[in-house]
């Protein structure tokens, strides 16, 4: 993405000689487990995959019942690609197309957090939720109907995967229409420049989010400049050199790593968490980072992520997470240190589901140290032992050395 060419890809699984027999499996399983997922879904139109099943005979929380987040939907899209399987990621990147301009408020080209799983055949789209029987009424989540900036990016990159896999046009004009509410609506130009989090909270006015994440900096960057290839429009380009420039401002060159983001003030340095997709997503999204040392951030990881044979979610991490480590297998071999990624396969293999789906985390519960909202009155942003399609879908990507932030494979 971050040369002016565009490179057409073959999307069919990658097979490299020299590639891990469990590397193979785990690439092998994970498209099955996707496709399945996608088929179980009645028709060939546009659907929503649900994001978590239930495990060990328990059910699912109830706001979990028949939620499918954007991100992991994005995330699958892409993955599927990567699989060889676009019929599949074309049903989910059709859902995403209806999504920005399908909504029961909304007009300005935003996604919510989460629509309903199953056929997206509604209009407008339904939005997750459950009947609370002892308060007699219909309940959403706080989360789920709100628009964060990441999401709205990563479903921008399905988007553009599609595009260039297929070259329809609709693809392109709606992953243009997402990043142009992301640069309406959450660029904030205060130092450190960046976009903020989003919008959290049903409508008519949600609840906006000021602080600025590295993570969803990374996000926006490579949605602008994928767009900015595609289309030649400069406007896409400074978008982009916004987002970059609060990546670069986050790097911490004494502890070579990088910051979490600001805290809600969008200005004062949040120093102390550190969250793994933000230590490195900035090395396979931005370009640039082999000559400024944030490779450095490798060996912090290495370093404060490692739990048992996997990573987990935060630096001194309570538990594996499975998708964290999925990250940290395709990064690791991005950037040249592949052995450390073998022993990953096994970890990530062990985390298979009867249906394929790989758990979130093979604890019970694992903790982020993070919020879910501005409503919270804890850190209560936890992954549990469920099965998660994300969690899946970074395996696939990592087995297939595919970047979902270039839509190309490693070393093309």
């Amino acid at each position: 993405m971050l040369i002016s060419l565009v490179i057409f890809l073959s999307p069919a699984p990658a097979r490299a000689a020299d590639s891990p027999a469990q590397q193979q499996k785990m690439l092998e399983t994970g498209c099955d487990a996707l496709v399945h997922q996608v088929a179980a879904i009645p028709g060939n139109g546009p659907a929503f995959v649900q994001s978590y099943e239930a495990a060990d005979g328990q059910p699912l929380a109830p706001a979990l019942q028949n939620a499918a987040f954007v991100y992991d939907n994005a995330l699958a899209s892409i993955a599927l690609v990567a699989c060889g399987k676009t019929a599949e990621a074309r049903r989910i990147a059709d859902a995403l197309v209806l999504a920005t301009s399908h909504d029961r408020h909304y007009h300005d080209g935003r996604l919510r957090n989460a629509y309903r799983a199953g056929a997206a055949s509604h209009d407008p789209l339904e939005l997750p939720g459950w009947w609370d029987a002892p308060a007699n009424r219909w309940d959403e989540d706080a989360y789920q109907v709100g628009s964060a900036t990441g999401n709205v990016a990563w479903a921008a990159l399905a988007l553009m995967t599609l595009y260039d896999t297929t070259h329809d046009r609709r693809y392109l004009d709606a992953a243009a229409s997402l990043m142009n509410w992301v640069a309406t609506n959450t660029f904030d130009a205060g130092p450190p420049d960046g976009f903020i989090g989003g919008y959290f909270g049903e409508e008519p006015q949600p609840l906006r989010q000021s602080w600025k994440s590295t993570e969803q900096n990374v996000d926006t960057y490579a949605a602008f400049s994928w767009l900015a290839r595609a289309t030649g429009d400069s406007h896409w380009t400074a978008q982009a050199q916004h987002a970059r420039d609060f990546v670069a401002a986050m790097w911490n060159a004494q502890e070579g790593r990088f910051n979490i983001g600001t805290q809600n003030d969008g200005r004062t340095l949040n120093a102390g968490p550190s969250a793994i997709d933000a230590e490195l997503w900035p090395l396979i999204a931005l370009p640039g980072n082999a000559t400024s040392g944030w490779d450095h951030s490798i060996d912090w990881t290495l370093q404060h992520h490692r739990t048992g044979a996997g990573f987990g979610f935060n630096a001194a991490p309570d538990g594996i997470w499975t998708e964290g480590t999925g990250q940290a297998a395709l990064v690791l071999q991005a950037r040249g240190h592949g052995q450390d990624a073998v022993p990953l396969w096994d970890v990530l293999l062990s985390q298979r589901a009867p249906s394929g789906l790989l758990y979130a985390t093979p604890n019970e519960r694992i903790r982020t140290g993070l919020a879910i909202g501005p409503t919270s009155k804890n850190a209560d942003f936890d992954y549990f032992h469920l099965p998660h399609l994300g969690a899946t879908a970074w395996a696939v990507l990592a087995a297939a050395g595919w970047n979902p932030f270039t839509g190309r494979r490693l070393g093309a």
